[in-house]
């Protein structure tokens, strides 16, 4: 919805804010509205449900918690549920596309709207790189198993082994989801729920198998590496209990946004925590967690109980089931990206929608083409380094933003009112900075040049194409 001639928020020069009234219009959409709550639930299960399970467990197990990598989860899923139960007041509120982008901007002002959607369009990119880099070694892996001998060239980045020169395979699978988002994003949900199913199922018969092999001798010690090796664990798989956040940018593409976003954000938090803790304790009950290993944790401990078919068969789940999490996190790009452009701060090429399918496929497109570039010629520790600490900023803003808004506008409706306030929110902000500090040097360099990077782009064009601008050219 544009900002009409009359309303141009509050606040002054890089700190006006959208109105409220003016984003928090349910009726009006130039995006589809198709999704119901468990399509919605299902992509922030897939967003959530990934890399943590079929990768992340056996690592912080084997390496930092031992058995209490549960504790690990348990606290995680605490410290994320005080940001998801933010987003989840914001969502019932306001029903458009962008999330903490759109959030921040209402609340904070444009320049924190601003520099949020610009992290994030980092970020989320980055998280698809990385996501897609994984499944690629897998996908070398399994077919290794069945004698096939890839050419050396296409299997990693330049640097990463003998003779490659890009990892083909990561590449193809950013822009196979760059395809299926541009079908259309009923056709596009409906994938993406099928694939979640299969993953969800692999999951359980993992814990139903699994559960008849557990030998509660591998829980002592329960805290091998002590009460701070589970803390540490903690900040490490953190970053496996979100994805609601990027699945609330599809709020203008569902059917009842102020009553099923906040309900799938909650749902898919508690569904997701629910199959982690179920999979950890039969992860570390089956095999003792030195001998787990880090990288295939589920497979390693089915094989050493003679289990070695079912090891495969996860191994194609973990496929799947990552696949998922690149899926949710380029949906959230392009629903962020498409904001900033409808809003001026970025040019209005982008966000042009296809005029059948209704989505933004320029900057589907492109994001599918950038990821596809830092997955095929980055190795995986690089790509990682680019995420991280955009997402925690936006947990920041959000969580600030719900408290700010609650005492500047308490009379607004809204569908879900967090409970605990203000110390739930203060909870996610204090946990979110604390997380901040593991946060490498490198990381911290990245994140500068981006932030130098994009307040050049702010003040050189987003400030004065502001739909906010009085000037501005793109004002109707």
């Amino acid at each position: 919805m544009t900002t009409t001639p009359e309303r141009f928020g509050s606040g002054k020069g890089i700190f006006r804010r959208k109105p409220v009234e003016d984003v928090s219009d349910e009726r009006e959409a130039d995006l589809s509205r198709t999704l119901g709550l468990w399509q919605l639930t299902a992509i922030g299960v897939g967003g959530i449900i990934g890399a943590g399970i079929f990768a992340l467990a056996g690592a912080v197990a084997h390496e930092t918690a031992g058995p209490a990598v549960l504790i690990s989860f348990l606290i995680a899923g605490v410290a994320s549920a005080a940001a998801a139960l933010s987003y989840a007041e914001f969502a019932g509120m306001i029903p458009k596309a962008g999330s903490a982008y759109t959030y921040g901007y209402v609340v904070l002002g444009e320049i924190v709207g601003w520099f949020i959607g610009w992290d994030l369009l980092l970020e989320y990119t980055a998280i698809v790189s990385v996501v897609a880099i994984g499944i690629s070694g897998y996908f070398a892996f399994l077919v290794g198993e069945l004698g096939i001998h890839l050419p050396a060239w296409t299997l990693g980045a330049p640097g990463t082994g003998d003779g490659h020169v890009v990892d083909l395979f990561a590449v193809l699978l950013c822009l196979l989801i760059a395809y299926l988002l541009n079908l259309g994003i009923r056709a596009a949900a409906r994938t993406e729920t099928v694939v979640v199913g299969i993953k969800v199922l692999v999951v359980l018969l993992v814990v139903a198998v699994g559960v008849f092999h557990i030998r509660t001798a591998n829980y002592r010690p329960f805290f091998p590496f002590g009460v701070g090796g589970a803390i540490t664990g903690a900040a490490t798989v953190f970053f496996a209990v979100f994805g609601y956040d990027a699945m609330s940018t599809a709020a203008e593409e569902s059917r009842d946004a102020r009553r099923h976003l906040p309900r799938a954000i909650v749902y898919s938090l508690i569904f997701s925590m629910v199959l982690y803790v179920a999979a950890t304790l039969v992860l570390t009950g089956m095999q003792n967690y030195r001998e787990i290993d880090p990288e295939s944790g589920f497979s390693s401990a089915f094989a050493s109980v003679g289990l070695s078919g079912l090891a495969d068969v996860i191994a194609v789940g973990a496929i799947i089931g990552i696949l998922t999490v690149m899926f949710t996190f380029m949906l959230g790009v392009t629903r962020v990206w498409y904001a900033m452009s409808r809003d001026g701060l970025l040019p209005a090429w982008f966000a042009k929608l296809h005029p059948v399918r209704r989505v933004p496929s320029r900057v589907t497109w492109i994001a599918g083409a950038v990821s596809a570039v830092i997955a095929g010629f980055l190795p995986i520790r690089e790509a990682a380094e680019l995420t991280n600490i955009g997402i925690l900023l936006a947990f920041v803003v959000v969580c600030v933003a719900v408290i700010v808004l609650r005492y500047r506008r308490p009379e607004l409706p809204r569908t879900f009112r967090l409970p605990g306030m203000p110390v739930i929110p203060a909870v996610g902000v204090l946990f979110s900075l604390w997380l901040i500090t593991f946060l490498s040097p490198v990381t911290w360099l990245r994140f500068v040049i981006w932030f130098a990077l994009g307040l050049l782009v702010y003040l050189l064009y987003g400030r004065h194409h502001s739909l906010l601008n009085r000037d501005s050219p793109g004002r109707p």
